[in-house]
């Protein structure tokens, strides 16, 4: 396990957690895992973005569950996994900086008073200690991967919440894909196929509304087939429900990728 040490851009100070932590970096399994929203951390300079720790546990805060989920399936496969170490409220590691969604001053109707009136500055410091050190992680360990001479697929975990704005949400799980299909489909099939799974396609988000940062950043410009799989948090709300779902994540991950990531005509 690798970690990056503290002190970026004078926001992280002795005692804060790291902004990346690399599971298995020598891994050689046929994918590599990412979770952009691992940790509901806040930087101790920031003082809890003026947030008690409920809020920040809310799935405003992070995708509850997924590192875990993540961790299993890097020890299930012998496949990196890469984890961002900071709320996505401090700065979202799947919106590039600048973004409207990438530092929230309010998220899911609850006012985030560390984010409002955030100067450029403030903001630019944000992705200089945490965005970017996590990106460069990634980056490392695709390219440590393509030195060998290996082409991985790139699945993204995250979680959504059950309802959102009022609106009650059904899926189970969602693959979220853009235009390649080499494993977004056969996933959705797979899944499909499992007794009393209700899944998304592009649901309840689509991976073709290019506010999402990592996949189109990392794998589509080396061409590695990708997807981001949508997992409903309650389903990982406790040890029962992560091993449930890894179990499923497991068989169809690989169903889909033992042959190798699959050629299919974009």
């Amino acid at each position: 396990m690798d970690r990056s040490s503290p002190g970026r851009a004078g926001l992280l100070a002795e005692g804060d957690p790291p902004p990346f932590e690399v599971v298995n970096p020598s891994g050689r399994g046929p994918m590599v895992l990412t979770c952009d929203h691992a940790s509901h951390a806040v930087p101790a300079a920031l003082d809890g973005l003026g947030l008690d720790s409920a809020d920040l546990r809310r799935h405003i805060g992070w995708d509850a569950g997924a590192a875990e989920l993540a961790r299993r399936l890097s020890r299930r496969f012998d496949a990196p996994a890469v984890l961002s170490g900071y709320s996505r409220l401090v700065i979202d590691c799947n919106r590039s900086p600048g973004h409207p969604e990438s530092i929230l001053a309010e998220s899911d109707g609850t006012p985030v008073p560390g984010n409002q009136g955030l100067t450029p500055e403030e903001a630019e410091r944000r992705a200089q200690a945490l965005f970017h050190p996590y990106h460069e992680a990634v980056a490392g360990v695709l390219d440590s991967i393509g030195s060998r001479g290996e082409s991985p697929a790139y699945v993204a975990l995250h979680t959504f919440t059950p309802n959102m704005n009022g609106m009650a949400r059904p899926w189970h799980f969602g693959v979220l894909w853009d235009h390649d299909p080499r494993i977004a489909r056969p996933l959705i099939e797979a899944l499909r196929r499992r007794p009393g799974l209700i899944v998304g396609d592009n649901e309840p988000y689509s991976g073709r509304d290019h506010g999402a940062f990592s996949n189109g950043h990392h794998a589509t410009p080396a061409g590695l087939p990708n997807a981001m799989i949508e997992i409903r948090e309650d389903l990982l709300a406790d040890e029962a429900g992560i091993a449930r779902c890894e179990g499923i994540l497991a068989g169809v991950l690989e169903e889909v990728l033992a042959p190798g990531p699959r050629e299919e005509e974009r």
